[in-house]
């Protein structure tokens, strides 16, 4: 539940921030809502077509190889939240700056208004397909039903919804920077987490070796079933009971993807 909330709401604020930026940059022209309204219909109902593909593809996969269904979408959701984070580090800036320009080009007519419902449906459908993804790959780790992440991934859409709009309004005057660092934390924590199931689906297909199966055990010390150790399962990955190649995957995910950050992030800041 947690891990969905924090995945919807950071994908959630990204999509209703280039809507505000782009929306301030128009609140003047003619019949934006419109263009804006339709732009956010059409992203969703792409978003929904995405989502309920990958319903329909995991239940043509039920029985035929299951472990190694699980795994590969852990392993691309893994991939994507690296991609996601790393990206993010360097050209978020980037996004939000072209997003501001193009609003202003439409608010002064250098541009059509017709360009709104485009850059609208696009934000819209891709954070809400990556979102579809990752949780899939999230309820697939968690091995909990789908209403648990449901209800986590509502939180982080009413969250996200009331951070956005909020941001636009002028209520808040916390820096960005503070949001996406918070989340890029707990986002590089959750790619590692599922990196680390993506391996326990491997082992029980029998296509990686366990390398000591458990490395130890803390069950007796933090339960998996206390509300810590779902908290931290859901947050970071938590397993009381790992194989040593799950340590592993959680390892390398967790340090590539951090040094990617680090690169970026220095890449940028010289830029």
């Amino acid at each position: 539940m947690f891990g969905s909330a924090i995945i919807v709401f950071r994908e959630t604020l990204e999509a209703a921030l280039i809507i505000g930026i782009i929306a301030a940059a128009t609140h003047q022209v003619p019949g934006r809502n419109r263009w804006l309204a339709a732009g956010l219909l059409a992203g969703l109902a792409g978003a929904i077509t995405v989502a309920a593909a990958t319903g329909a593809i995991a239940e043509m996969a039920s029985g035929l190889g299951q472990e190694l269904f699980n795994a590969a979408i852990l392993g691309i959701a893994v991939l994507m939240l690296a991609w996601h984070n790393i990206w993010m580090s360097a050209h978020g800036k980037e996004l939000a700056s072209s997003a501001r320009s193009t609003g202003h080009d439409i608010g002064e007519g250098k541009r059509e208004c017709s360009v709104l419902f485009a850059i609208i449906a696009l934000a819209v459908l891709r954070e809400g397909s990556e979102t579809a993804l990752f949780l899939y790959g999230i309820a697939t780790a968690d091995g909990q039903g789908g209403h648990t992440t449901l209800m986590g991934g509502l939180l982080g859409l009413a969250a996200g919804t009331v951070v956005g709009w909020a941001l636009y309004a002028g209520l808040l005057r916390i820096p960005l920077r503070w949001f996406f660092s918070a989340t890029s934390v707990l986002v590089l924590l959750l790619a590692a987490g599922m990196a680390s199931q993506a391996a326990r689906f491997l082992i029980q297909a029998d296509m990686v070796p366990s390398l000591a199966e458990p490395m130890w055990d803390s069950s007796a010390l933090l339960p998996p079933d206390s509300a810590l150790g779902i908290l931290l399962h859901g947050l970071a990955g938590y397993d009381a009971r790992p194989a040593g190649m799950q340590i592993i995957f959680y390892a390398v995910a967790f340090i590539t993807i951090a040094i990617g950050m680090k690169l970026t992030n220095r890449k940028s800041s010289t830029n």
